[in-house]
């Protein structure tokens, strides 16, 4: 019984002295941490001073390219397609043949009309010389005064014969002048719609043998949003003075610079836009009617605007903010406001100071409150070539 007491004893005397080495050493493990932890180096991350400019405030826009003319070619005179003298899409110049019709039948047309001419011209002749002779005679009284009546009355009508015959050479010779179906503009045909040897019907409710549209300049239509009208067009007097842009769906870029060249007369109330046609110059024919254009209007005077990289800006649910870096390399949590993309950097509208420094790269490596390591950079990244294969 005496032995039991005394193992019993000494195993709490054990199990004791085992409890006060452990909470020994969680202690000093306690203490040495903090002396871990300011022993970490600061995280080092890329710092770039916020960048300020003038710059124009560009609003951008989806239209479509527009030729400035566009021409139904269409007979205006019945016949038979004897030849196409272009090769479909090709570049034509004004006045230049583009099908002919048999003239035949004009031409005969022409021949009947002068002969018609000619017998009228010999009529009036004769009826002036008539017409004479009776004057002479009523003045010596030989014929009665009737007699000159009807004579001028015949010189008269052989007059007007002499002018609808004259009229009717013209349309012969117009209508033959038709057979010959020419560019009223300068610019780039379709395909021939009609072919050789078919029959054509003149009027406007003909097929049309092709089409034509004129190559430069080209119009960019698109709805712009009554804002962007407000104040950067119906504000400006010379609206040609606001600079436009286009880029193609295949440019990064904005590649041409244009000029407004009208504006509708009224707004849309329910899309709440109006529409709009710029100008651009399309001398190596590259565009083409139809196609998808990106277009951004700019105001007429640059302003003064704060600019930082895409890579400074994160993303907090609903908010963008960036991380500025204090004086005393202590990090801070800033929520923006951004506006649209000018010269490859992002317009900050609220937010930030310029020369302010936010951290551009390495954003997941520190936190609010941290104290970091910047390393100085440049807003802008460097432009890098790519080669190619």
């Amino acid at each position: 019984m005496s032995m039991t007491r005394s193992k019993l004893a000494w195993m709490m005397a054990a199990g004791v002295s085992l409890l006060v080495i452990s909470l020994a050493t969680l202690q000093g493990q306690a203490e040495d941490k903090p002396v871990a932890m300011a022993a970490m180096p600061a995280v080092e991350v890329d710092v770039a001073p916020v960048v300020a400019r003038k710059v124009v405030d560009w609003q951008s826009y989806s239209g479509r390219l527009e030729a400035v003319e566009r021409v139904d070619i269409r007979p205006r005179v019945s016949g038979t397609i004897t030849e196409v003298h272009f090769r479909n899409g090709a570049q034509v110049k004004k006045g230049d043949v583009l099908f002919t019709i048999d003239p035949a039948p004009y031409r005969a047309e022409v021949a009947r009309a002068e002969a018609q001419l000619a017998a009228t011209q010999a009529r009036v002749r004769f009826t002036s010389a008539e017409l004479d002779r009776a004057a002479k005679l009523v003045a010596d009284s030989t014929i009665p005064r009737r007699t000159l009546d009807e004579r001028e009355h015949n010189a008269r009508d052989a007059q007007a014969s002499l002018r609808a015959a004259q009229a009717e050479l013209d349309v012969a010779k117009l209508n033959l002048s038709y057979t010959s179906v020419t560019a009223p503009i300068s610019g780039r045909v379709s395909r021939a719609e009609i072919t050789v040897g078919n029959v054509v019907a003149a009027g406007a409710t003909g097929v049309p043998l092709t089409t034509l549209v004129s190559v430069s300049p080209i119009y960019a239509s698109f709805d712009v949003d009554e804002q962007t009208y407000l104040r950067h067009i119906a504000s400006v007097k010379d609206q040609a003075g606001v600079p436009v842009q286009l880029g193609l769906a295949n440019e990064a870029e904005y590649s041409r610079a244009g000029t407004i060249d009208d504006v509708d007369n009224r707004l849309d109330p329910v899309s709440g836009t109006i529409r709009v046609r710029a100008r651009f110059d399309n001398a190596d024919g590259l565009l083409v009617p139809g196609l998808y254009a990106r277009v951004k209007v700019g105001g007429s005077d640059p302003q003064a605007a704060v600019m930082v990289d895409e890579r400074a800006i994160g993303t907090d649910q609903d908010k963008k903010f960036v991380l500025v870096v204090g004086d005393d390399n202590k990090v801070s949590y800033r929520p923006v406001l951004l506006g649209s993309r000018q010269e490859g950097l992002r317009i900050v509208t609220g937010g930030l100071q310029p020369g302010e420094r936010i951290i551009v790269n390495g954003m997941q490596r520190a936190r609010p409150g941290d104290v970091v390591k910047p390393k100085a950079v440049a807003m802008e990244r460097p432009v890098t070539q790519v080669a190619t294969r």
